[in-house]
């Protein structure tokens, strides 16, 4: 049987070079790297110091555009959210110090905590939280779908903020501790400089002065945040670095402070020199299936056709080869420590081409189709393998070149029936409401009677026991449709000098600047 994967080394001398590689695993793991060891008392961290490296600039700093990814660690640091994760992934109190459900799970009361201020001093109410979030519902974006069951909200008082759904939504409370959840002054939100500079409720301000849009930006700490002591760093400095590679070889060299490490260079790391924090599941790859009805490519809407590209790659080899074993092969979209996960799942499609080739045959193609897929920095290192395993059963793959800042707009516009992706793992409703709820992840606007059966059921059932059962059979129906082609988990390291502490470990995936410590602070 001829093995359809390439090492790390035969795909540096192909279609790319090993830069591409690297720079794409740090997207995958949500990869940071620090450019400046921290400074000042490790005691204290009073005037510690912090740079931050992320692949590609934010592409807005306005609240209702703002993405996930590393681009967080910028608006994380001006925004304050309702709630927030942890770093075992739970969520906590935050602006709200409290929440509660009502017992049908159609109505959600925050109440606020008091003091809070904006960075100009003007206080963080119940109003302007309102304002947010009414801004959000009714701004196209990417907060807009996030908002779509919410029927009303309003603030009986200066502290409290009622939420009422048309539908019950368990992905809401969870998008209130990420980028939906944030907090600007609407006094200001709608003038011109909030996608530059705004005007935040979070531990931190831009500096100005100091601050290059798209290249870099510097984040100094407020003295009058409500919870500043949370935060040691002084001064975080994030950067727009392009090459990992030149990242990794700062790290060994001491000119920067901490980075996602692929596994094949991870023994290099000495932890006599260095702290090492491995981390399991933090991401997955997957080709997305994305028009299920057929309406752009026709092979597609067969459910078999769909299944035959689930047999066609051996995911035990692409983990041991490709990844260095740093991950574990998959069939599921949902995160293996998620309530959604079934292990038993993992059975149903096996490597197997010449199965493949029969459900193409059955399904009218048995000379197979052609198909062309965007090439973003996510693809590059798969995509070898991904040619030559969809070539084996008979589909041709076409390559389309697509830059890191279109990747998403690339898949987001309906242009590519199918695609390859990386996305951080998360809890179950929010893996829901990402995958079929998002423009980039279901461009098509795929729903089917059972999915929206299933789906209404898993966001009213309140109990965590009964909701957990209705998710895995949610997660069955997606698997055995084969709406996806999951291969793999991605796992991932963290190393950073001595100086800084990593508080992670690798249960919560976003990238927050609270993930990091001051070592002996």
């Amino acid at each position: 049987m001829r093995s359809h994967v390439n090492t790390l080394e035969q795909i540096s001398n192909k279609q790319f070079s090993r830069r591409g590689f690297v720079a794409i695993a740090g997207t995958a793991v949500l990869a940071l790297s620090a450019c400046g060891s921290p400074t000042g008392d490790p005691s204290t961290g009073d005037s510690a110091k912090l740079t931050i490296g992320i692949l590609a600039a934010p592409r807005s700093l306005d609240p209702a555009q703002l993405d996930g990814g590393t681009q967080s660690y910028v608006w994380g640091a001006i925004y304050d959210t309702l709630v927030y994760y942890d770093n075992a992934g739970k969520l906590q109190p935050n602006a709200a110090e409290s929440w509660e459900y009502s017992d049908d799970a159609r109505t959600l009361t925050f109440t606020l905590r008091k003091g809070m201020k904006f960075s100009t001093g003007a206080p963080v109410t119940a109003d302007a939280v309102v304002a947010n979030l009414k801004r959000n519902k009714a701004t196209p974006g990417q907060q807009q779908s996030k908002m779509s069951a919410v029927d009303s909200v309003e603030a009986p008082d200066a502290n409290t903020v009622v939420v009422r759904f048309s539908t019950p939504d368990q992905s809401f409370i969870y998008n209130m501790a990420l980028e939906a959840g944030v907090i600007a002054d609407p006094a200001t939100v709608d003038e011109s400089r909030t996608p530059t500079n705004p005007v935040g409720s979070g531990p931190y301000v831009l500096d100005t002065s100091a601050t290059v849009n798209g290249s870099s930006y510097v984040l100094k700490r407020r003295d009058d945040y409500w919870n500043a002591d949370a935060y040691p760093f002084a001064t975080i400095t994030v950067r727009v670095i392009a090459d990992q590679a030149a990242t990794m070889n700062a790290l060994r060299s001491g000119e920067i402070d901490a980075s996602v490490v692929p596994a094949s260079q991870v023994d290099s790391f000495s932890p006599t020199e260095f702290n090492v924090v491995s981390n399991s599941a933090s991401s997955a790859g997957y080709l997305n299936l994305a028009d299920r009805e057929g309406t752009r490519l026709k092979p597609l809407g067969d459910v078999r056709v769909r299944q035959a590209i689930n047999m066609a790659f051996d995911r035990e080899e692409i983990v041991d080869k490709l990844l260095a074993g740093a991950g574990s092969p998959t069939n599921q979209q949902f995160g293996r420590a998620g309530e959604a996960y079934d292990p038993e799942l993992e059975r149903l499609y096996e490597y197997n081409p010449q199965q493949a080739k029969k459900l193409l045959a059955d399904a009218g193609y048995p000379n197979g189709f052609s198909v062309n897929m965007p090439s973003t920095p996510m693809s590059l290192p798969f995509q070898p393998t991904i040619s030559q395993a969809l070539g084996d059963i008979g589909i041709r793959v076409s390559w389309d070149p697509a830059p890191a800042q279109n990747a998403t707009a690339s898949v987001a516009e309906g242009k590519y029936p199918m695609y390859f992706f990386l996305v951080g793992n998360d809890v179950a409703p929010r893996e829901l409401q990402r995958q079929f709820h998002s423009s980039s992840q279901n461009p098509f606007n795929w729903s089917s009677p059972e999915f929206e059966r299933l789906e209404k059921e898993a966001h009213a059932e309140t109990d965590p026991d009964r909701r957990a059962e209705i998710f895995k059979e949610l997660n069955a129906y997606v698997v055995e449709q084969a709406l996806f082609a999951p291969i793999f988990f991605l796992h991932s390291t963290m190393v950073t000098t001595k100086d800084v502490k990593f508080l992670g470990d690798g249960t919560n995936g976003f990238p927050s600047i609270r993930t990091f410590g001051v070592a002996g602070g």
